[in-house]
């Protein structure tokens, strides 16, 4: 399915007025920018020598490589995967977008957290079927 293509799904309701009003201010984009230019420092360093500039472009081999999971990490991925009836390739987006939720929050390795947000962008991908 051509979603499962897409890296990224996300439904986005819309607000009244008033909870628009009421939203906290974020963070500056100065912080943003920071973050991400840390992040992608991190990953030119990592895949310095090869032909990827970013995570999004490891094949499955080096996703194996940088997307080392811990036991809870996998059992988490595991029954995401089994419930939600993703494919081999949305386990490697999902994998692909932990590792930068990881790099943005400073971690060298991939989180239980990080990897419950990675998955919980995929879960359009099973409502809209």
């Amino acid at each position: 399915p051509l979603l499962d293509r897409i890296d990224l799904h996300i439904e986005a309701t819309s607000l009244r007025t008033q909870e628009l009003r009421d939203l906290p201010a974020g963070e500056p984009s100065s912080v943003i920018r920071e973050r991400v230019t840390t992040a992608r420092k991190k990953q030119a360093l990592r895949f310095r020598g090869t032909f990827c500039h970013a995570n999004a472009q490891m094949p499955s081999s080096m996703v194996r490589l940088h997307c080392a999971l811990d036991n809870t990490s996998e059992h988490l991925l595991r029954e995401a995967i089994e419930t939600l009836g993703l494919s081999a390739r949305a386990h490697d987006k999902i994998l692909k977008v932990a590792r930068t939720i990881s790099d943005l929050a400073g971690n060298e390795r991939i989180r239980p957290e990080h990897l419950a947000e990675a998955i919980s962008y995929r879960c359009l991908d099973k409502m809209n079927t």
